[in-house]
């Protein structure tokens, strides 16, 4: 079943030089269920899309269909969204019980439901022993917990979250995104979520829609994405990805770190000399010097173990594409 669906979205801002920023004709259908993630640099549009779907921006042009029913001339608080901000954007005179209650004082639902509702959530984010503090005597990933279940009390048709980790550090923004991708498990919610971090969108998105520039460049599982790149910048931007010019037949060979695979033999292919090596835990980067560029493998540690800086090594790929 279709939640969401996006037909012919523009929304154009003019820069002092007189750039064109923003979207155009964007189609878009979103299933529900599912988290969907918008990944792509910044400045690339992913944002504009998403706040116009939570009605932060009117588009210049395109509906936005959600559950049928055409939202976009709805404000923000007659829309069956909510949206959690990087900044979490928490009032800081209320304590955790009375932020998340707010939304639902204002729409007259009664007390002892505001209060069921807001326990239950709490509990389902894990701070249901901080319904008495202040965001000020909270941590980032805490008051991010806070946004988080607000949101969720209103029980939204759509969730919509923008860039709303990439305040934490690495350890507790690894740990949120695990129980995001838990709750909407469990909720069964749609979620539309935004992130320029290829990492946190292959590890918690159902589809990633790849973007650059305003347009869509691919839109697919993760693994698809990752495995089947349709575009250079795709396969430029997700993950790391070897490139070596094939003057020949004017098309770029493109091949993963971990499909290359190092000799102590000359290879047919390219042969060159270690530059560095680093051990990364599980697995040792090696990067060697070629007359094409630096290619860079990565080995199990055993294997790395066989080669040393200054070392000569042939070249070997397997899974590769051609752009």
């Amino acid at each position: 079943m279709i939640k969401l669906d996006i037909k012919d979205l523009t929304k154009i801002y003019k820069n002092k030089e007189g750039r064109r920023d923003g979207v155009e004709n964007i189609d878009l259908q979103l299933e529900e269920g599912r988290l969907i993630t918008m990944l792509g640099p910044s400045g690339c549009g992913k944002t504009t899309i998403l706040r116009c779907v939570g009605g932060f921006e009117e588009p210049d042009n395109g509906e936005i269909i959600l559950d049928g029913i055409n939202i976009e001339k709805l404000p923000p608080n007659k829309r069956p969204t909510a949206m959690v901000f990087q900044s979490y954007n928490l009032w800081p005179h209320m304590n955790v019980y009375d932020n998340c209650a707010y939304g639902m004082k204002l729409r007259k639902i009664p007390k002892e439901q505001i209060k069921k509702e807001v326990t239950s959530t709490l509990e389902l984010v894990g701070i249901s022993d901080m319904m008495t503090k202040f965001p000020s005597q909270m941590s980032g990933g805490q008051q991010q917990r806070v946004a988080i279940a607000r949101a969720l009390v209103l029980k939204p048709s759509l969730l919509l979250l923008d860039e709303p980790f990439s305040a934490l550090d690495a350890k507790i923004r690894a740990q949120m995104r695990e129980e995001l991708k838990k709750i909407q498990q469990e909720l069964k919610i749609t979620v539309l979520f935004v992130t320029h971090d290829q990492e946190e969108a292959m590890a918690i998105s159902d589809s990633i829609i790849v973007m650059s520039k305003g347009k869509f460049e691919q839109i697919g599982s993760p693994d698809d994405v990752y495995d089947n790149p349709s575009t250079r910048f795709v396969a430029d931007f997700i993950g790391d990805m070897n490139f070596v010019e094939n003057q020949k037949d004017g098309k770029t060979l493109a091949f993963r770190p971990e499909n290359v695979t190092l000799s102590k033999e000359n290879s047919d292919f390219l042969n060159g000399v270690v530059r560095t090596k680093m051990v990364m835990g599980h697995f040792v980067e090696i990067n060697v010097d070629t007359d094409k560029g630096v290619i860079k493998a990565f080995n199990q540690r055993t294997e790395g173990e066989r080669f040393f800086v200054g070392d000569p090594v042939g070249i070997h790929y397997g899974k590769h594409s051609y752009f």
